[in-house]
C-alpha cells in the first residue's frame, strides 16, 4: 500500500499506516477503521449520516463454500462510533437477485422486507434503505457521505455542469431521487454509462466514492471532497458578498448570551405546546454570518436540500421578528409579539402537510419549529432530548455551509416541497419512529438540584437522569463538583447534564446558573432545594454566626433559588415542580438543635406558602422529609455527628444503628431512598398533588404530619 503525499487543507487525513497494518487481511475491520476516521471529521459527514461498505469472500455456514458477502452500515448508528455490531451482512448474490422480483418504483418500499432474505449474519444490524445503493456497485469498498462541500455543488442550480467540468467527467451525476432500491439501479446505470468514473454525485443529496481497498476508497473520498471544497473557496466572493452582505451587526458575545438566556425559556414554552422539548443554543460564527445577512429572508424559507439535513431540521426555520434592542424583561410583551409568529409557522406547516399528504400518510406531527433564528443573537433548536436538539443545530449549520457554497458558484436550490414531504412522512421513516423506545418518565424535563455534587443531591440528580431528565448539577465546592462532573459524563454523556458552581446565598450566582440552564437546555421544569448544612450545639454555645449561616443557606437559599426558578417556569408557562428537601427536624423538637430545627421548620412552612401561591401557574410545591441520611453526606464533616452523638449519649460510631433502632421499620436511610421519593412526586403519577410532605425516615412517629 502506498501512502498518499497529497496535502489536504479542507479535510483531515487521519490514516495511520501502522494501525491499518495491524488490521491487514480483515476487510471488515478495515471497513470499521475507515468509517471511524470518516465519521471523526464533520466536514465529511454529519452525525448519524452516510454509510460505508465492503465486499469480501466468507464461508457460507450452510454449504461451507466461499461466497461473496457485503458488510454495510446498518439502519441507524453513526460512522464515527461504528462497531461490528452496527453492520448488516448480506449475501451479494441474493441481493442482486432481488432485481428479478422488483416491480418498479411504485413498489420499491416492499423491497426493504426482502433484504431480510439476503442476510448472511443473523446477528447483524437490520439493513438500511441504502443497502442496494452499495450492493449494485461492483466495488470492494464504498463510501456514501454527505459532505457540505459536495452537497453545495449537488444543490446548486448548475450542479451537474459544475461536476462535469470540475472533475473532467470522472464523477458521474444522478438526479435527485429518494433513497431506495430504484436509486441503487440508477447508480449502476450511471456507472455502466460512464465506465472508469471514480464517484457519483447525487443531486441535492450527497456523494458516492469507492476503491478496491479500504485505503483506496478513503483517499478517493478525501480527494474528491477536497477538490469540491477548494473549488468553493476559489469562487467565494466572485459573485458578490457572502449571503448578499451584512444586514445588521451581531451583538457582542456577552450580550448575545444574556439575551439568549432570557429568551430561551419563552421559546421553549411555545415549542412545547404539544410535548415538552429540550433546547440548544449556538452563536457559532457561521450561524451569525447567515442570520445577519441580507439573503436570510430569501434563503431561510427555502429549507434544506440533503434529506439527512431536512429530517432533523424540518421544512424551514422560524426567523424571529424581534430586535436586538427589544426589552426582553417585558415577558408579557415579548410573548404577545411572538405568539402570532409561532401561530403563523404552525399554520404554514399544517398547510404544507395538507397540500402534500397522501391517502396513507401518517397523521400530522408536531407543527412547532425545530430551528429558530434570532438575527443578531444566534440559533435555538428544540427537540425531544438534548442530543437531538444539538444535532439539529449541527445539521442546520451544515445546511448553512451548503447554501453558502451553492450561492458562491451558482444559485442554491432546495428540495421541492412534495419531495421533502415524501421524505418526512415516508412510511418507512414512520415505521422507524414507531420502533423507537418509549420515552422515559422524565424525558423532556430539566431539573436543577442544588447541592448535587454528593449525598442526597447527587442521588436525586442521578435518579432523574436515569429516568430521562437533563440535570443541572451544582455545588459550592469546585473540587467536589469536578468529581461529580466526571462521574456524570461517564455515566450519562455530555448531553444529559450541566455542572455549575453555585452558592445558594448569592443572587448573582443563582441567576448565572439559571442562565446556564437556559442556554444548555432551554429552561427548567424541576427545582430541588437540597443544598444544606447542619450545626448541632446547645443553646448557650450557638453563635450569631451559626444562626446566620443556617438561615442563609437553608431558608434564604431556598427562597432565592425558588424565586428565580419560578421566574423561568412562568416564562415557559408549562407548569413545573419545586421539591424541598427539609427534615424530620422541621416537626420534631429535640435537644441542641435550636437554629437547625427552626430553620427546617421555616423551610417547611415556606414550602406550604409557595404551594398556595403557585398553583395558578401549575407549579407544584412538595416536601420530602428525610432523617439521618449519613452516606456520602457533607453534613457529617461539620461536627454535626459529634453534636448529635453527644445529644443522644452515644458514640459517633453508634449513630447509624441508633438512628435505625428509633424508627418503626428499624431501617437505615440512604440517599437513594430520598431520590426515589422525589421521583415519586415528579414522575407523572402525582401531577395533582401539591403542598404535601412525604416522610422518608424509616418511621419516626413524632414526625408524623397528622
Amino acid at each position: 500500500m502506498s501512502v498518499t503525499t497529497t496535502k489536504f487543507k479542507h479535510v483531515s487525513y487521519l490514516w495511520d499506516e501502522k494501525k491499518a497494518a495491524e488490521l491487514a487481511g480483515d476487510e471488515v475491520a478495515l471497513l470499521i477503521y475507515r468509517s471511524n476516521l470518516l465519521g471523526a471529521d464533520l466536514r465529511l459527514t454529519n452525525y448519524g449520516g452516510g454509510n460505508t461498505s465492503c465486499k469480501a469472500m466468507a464461508k457460507d455456514p450452510l454449504t461451507g463454500k466461499d461466497t461473496e458477502v457485503m458488510w454495510v452500515k446498518g439502519s441507524g448508528g453513526d460512522l464515527g462510533t461504528l462497531k461490528r455490531s452496527g453492520l448488516a451482512a448480506l449475501y451479494v448474490d441474493r441481493l442482486l437477485a432481488l432485481k428479478n422480483v422488483y416491480r418498479g418504483i411504485d413498489h420499491e418500499d416492499e423491497m426493504v422486507e426482502l433484504f431480510n432474505h439476503c442476510i448472511y449474519d443473523l446477528s447483524s444490524k437490520a439493513p438500511s434503505i441504502d443497502t442496494p445503493l452499495h450492493g449494485f456497485l461492483p466495488f470492494a469498498h464504498i463510501d456514501h457521505l454527505h459532505p457540505d462541500a459536495a452537497i453545495a455543488i449537488a444543490a446548486a442550480k448548475d450542479g451537474k455542469k459544475i461536476t462535469q467540468e470540475l472533475f473532467g467527467g470522472k464523477i458521474g451525476w444522478v438526479e435527485w431521487q429518494r433513497p431506495g432500491f430504484d436509486l441503487g439501479l440508477k447508480l449502476r446505470q450511471c456507472l455502466d454509462e460512464n465506465p472508469g468514473i471514480r464517484g457519483i454525485m447525487l443531486g441535492s443529496h450527497g456523494l458516492f466514492t469507492w476503491g478496491n481497498t479500504a485505503y483506496e476508497s478513503y483517499i478517493n473520498t478525501l480527494e474528491v471532497i477536497e477538490r469540491c471544497a477548494q473549488y468553493l473557496e476559489e469562487n467565494l466572493g466572485k459573485r458578490g458578498p457572502v449571503f448578499g452582505g451584512e444586514k445588521l451587526k451581531a451583538l457582542p458575545g456577552a450580550e448575545r448570551l444574556s439575551r439568549a438566556a432570557a429568551l430561551a425559556p419563552v421559546l421553549r414554552g411555545f415549542c412545547s405546546s404539544k410535548v415538552k422539548m429540550i433546547g440548544h443554543f449556538t452563536d457559532d460564527a457561521r450561524v451569525l454570518e447567515f442570520i445577519d445577512s441580507n439573503d436570510l429572508s430569501r434563503l431561510a424559507p427555502m429549507g434544506t436540500s440533503c434529506p439527512d439535513h431536512f429530517l432533523r431540521t424540518k421544512i424551514s426555520p422560524l426567523v424571529l421578528d424581534l430586535g436586538v434592542a427589544d426589552d426582553l424583561s417585558d415577558v408579557k410583551g415579548v410573548k404577545e409579539r411572538l405568539a402570532p409568529q409561532f401561530e403563523a409557522y404552525r399554520e404554514m406547516y399544517a398547510q404544507y402537510y395538507a397540500s402534500c399528504k397522501h391517502p396513507n400518510s401518517p397523521a400530522m406531527r408536531d407543527p412547532n419549529p425545530v430551528v429558530i433564528l434570532y438575527p443578531g443573537v444566534g440559533m435555538f433548536t428544540f427537540s425531544k432530548d438534548k442530543q437531538t436538539a444539538r444535532v439539529a443545530a449541527e445539521f442546520y449549520i451544515n445546511a448553512i455551509n451548503v447554501m453558502k457554497g451553492s450561492e458562491a458558484v451558482s444559485s442554491y436550490t432546495s428540495l421541492p416541497r412534495q419531495e421533502a414531504f415524501n421524505i418526512e412522512y415516508w412510511l418507512l421513516e414512520e415505521a422507524k419512529l414507531q420502533r423507537m423506545p418509549k420515552p422515559k418518565a422524565l424525558s423532556g424535563r430539566i431539573a436543577l438540584v442544588t447541592g448535587s455534587a454528593g449525598g442526597i443531591g447527587k442521588a436525586i440528580a442521578k435518579k432523574f437522569a436515569d429516568e430521562g431528565a437533563c440535570v443541572v448539577i451544582n455545588d459550592n465546592d469546585e473540587q467536589r463538583l469536578e468529581a461529580a462532573r466526571k462521574e456524570f459524563a461517564g455515566a450519562y454523556g455530555k448531553d444529559a447534564f450541566a455542572g455549575e458552581v453555585l452558592d445558594v446565598t448569592s443572587p448573582s450566582r443563582i441567576r448565572a446558573v439559571y442562565d446556564a440552564a437556559a442556554l444548555a437546555f432551554g429552561g427548567v421544569d424541576i427545582v430541588v432545594n437540597c443544598a444544606g448544612l447542619s450545626i448541632s450545639k446547645p443553646l448557650q454555645d450557638h453563635t450569631e454566626k451559626d444562626w446566620d449561616i443556617l438561615y442563609d443557606v437553608l431558608v434564604k437559599g431556598q427562597f432565592l433559588v425558588t424565586q428565580a426558578g419560578v421566574e423561568v417556569m412562568r416564562k415557559q408557562d408549562i407548569g413545573g415542580d419545586v421539591l424541598n428537601i427539609v427534615s424530620k427536624n422541621a416537626l420534631v423538637s429535640g435537644p441542641n438543635n435550636a437554629a437547625y430545627g427552626s430553620a427546617k421548620a421555616a423551610q417547611l412552612h415556606l414550602s406550604r406558602l409557595n404551594a398556595a401561591e403557585l398553583g395558578g401557574d401549575r407549579i407544584r410545591v412538595n416536601v420530602v422529609n428525610p432523617d439521618a441520611v449519613i452516606s456520602d453526606s457533607k453534613i457529617w464533616e461539620s461536627g454535626w455527628a459529634e453534636g448529635r452523638a453527644k445529644a443522644y449519649g452515644v458514640s459517633v460510631a453508634e449513630l447509624p444503628a441508633y438512628y435505625a433502632k428509633r424508627t418503626l421499620l428499624n431501617e437505615i436511610i440512604l440517599p437513594e431512598d430520598i431520590a426515589n421519593a422525589c421521583y415519586v412526586l415528579v414522575g407523572g403519577l402525582m401531577n395533582k398533588s401539591t403542598g404535601n410532605v412525604l416522610n422518608v425516615d424509616g418511621g419516626v412517629a413524632m414526625a408524623f404530619v397528622r
